[in-house]
């Protein structure tokens, strides 16, 4: 879906997020969104551990 952006599209959407949300808001918008990403990674590992310990108790 995105693997056709190229570096002028991406610095058009940063600077639409940036008249969006101003400068106050971006510091904390970066910091919700990097917890949330790091939550995903956490819970795709631990499925992945999940997965792996299921299959070598078959």
């Amino acid at each position: 879906m995105f693997e056709n952006i190229g570096g002028t599209e991406l610095l058009v959407i940063l600077f639409v997020v940036f008249i969006f949300f101003g400068p106050r808001k971006l510091p904390e918008l970066g910091k919700n969104l990097g917890k949330g990403i790091r939550e995903f990674r956490n819970a795709m590992r631990g499925i992945q551990q999940d997965l792996e310990k299921t299959s070598k108790n078959d």
